[in-house]
């Protein structure tokens, strides 16, 4: 299959003046997060909303990714979703960035800029989309299969949501946070994969990125403390091969180095004091 190209992207679609903005929408960048990570429960009452419209509007537009679809028109879906249920797409305006989810197609890693292109027959398509309601942001991301998609594809993406959903139960109150990345890389080296090291999981709620890092490969610098009432997201992106990217002209888009596919998927998710709790279900 030929390496993906950068297509035509439509102009930015409008969101009611009604519906509340970020505070970071067309600025250069949002304003540092100064608060605790760990939520009080009226913030996490509001963030199981933004989380459940997110994955409705996650599992919604996967349930479009068909050859003949474009990605503008995932994105359009998503868009309208968000929209009217009155929240904001996160991703529209922040950092300048022009669209309302990201569309990440075979060998692109994260953050494909929805365009023009055509899904074909065998693609692998990520669709990662975070909703802004209620002052608190829900983050989720899952890949899906285009027709008929090639083996070795398929296992890599039944993998990659392994991959997390292992990780999501190594979370418990006390741990370090690297044990999130621990769980992956071990998981992945199983089979070959590449686990991308320079994006990562991230604490989120008022703000879309906090401070905490949550690395998906073991790394022991990264031990902050897992605290009940914390909000992050995991998000492991896994490569048939190297774990090695690099970034198209847009700014934004990272393929593999070596052209072979990546798969992802992400929730966020509340520690518990038995664990982790998906808020990112629909």
């Amino acid at each position: 299959m030929p390496a993906l190209a950068p297509a035509a992207i439509s102009p930015r679609r409008a969101v009611p003046a009604s519906i509340p903005r970020p505070e970071y929408v067309d600025r250069p960048a949002p304003a540092p997060f100064e608060g605790s990570e760990v939520k009080d429960a009226e913030t996490i009452e509001r963030m199981s909303a933004a989380c459940r419209l997110a994955a409705q509007a996650r599992e919604l537009v996967g349930s479009h990714v068909a050859p003949g679809v474009t990605t503008d028109e995932l994105d359009r879906i998503g868009h309208e979703f968000l929209c009217d249920h009155g929240a904001y797409p996160s991703t529209l305006g922040y950092r300048g960035y022009p669209k309302s989810l990201c569309s990440s197609v075979n060998e692109v890693v994260c953050h494909g800029i929805p365009d023009s292109r055509v899904v074909e027959d065998g693609d692998i398509v990520n669709i990662d989309i975070t909703a802004f309601l209620d002052g608190v942001h829900g983050d989720t991301n899952a890949t899906f299969l285009a027709g008929d998609v090639d083996e070795e594809s398929r296992l890599l993406v039944e993998r990659t949501r392994e991959a997390l959903d292992r990780a999501i139960r190594a979370v418990q109150p006390g741990r370090r946070i690297n044990i999130i990345g621990r769980v992956i890389e071990a998981y992945a080296k199983r089979f070959g994969y590449g686990v991308v090291r320079e994006f990562t999981g991230h604490g989120i709620g008022t703000s879309f990125h906090s401070g905490l890092v949550v690395p998906h490969y073991d790394d022991p610098r990264y031990d902050d403390e897992i605290r009940v009432g914390m909000t992050f997201t995991i998000e492991p992106m896994l490569n048939l091969g190297t774990h090695e990217w690099e970034m198209w002209d847009d700014g934004w888009t990272a393929v593999t180095r070596d052209g072979r596919r990546s798969a992802q998927f992400e929730h966020t998710l509340l520690v518990t004091p038995s664990g982790a709790e998906v808020l990112t279900l629909p």
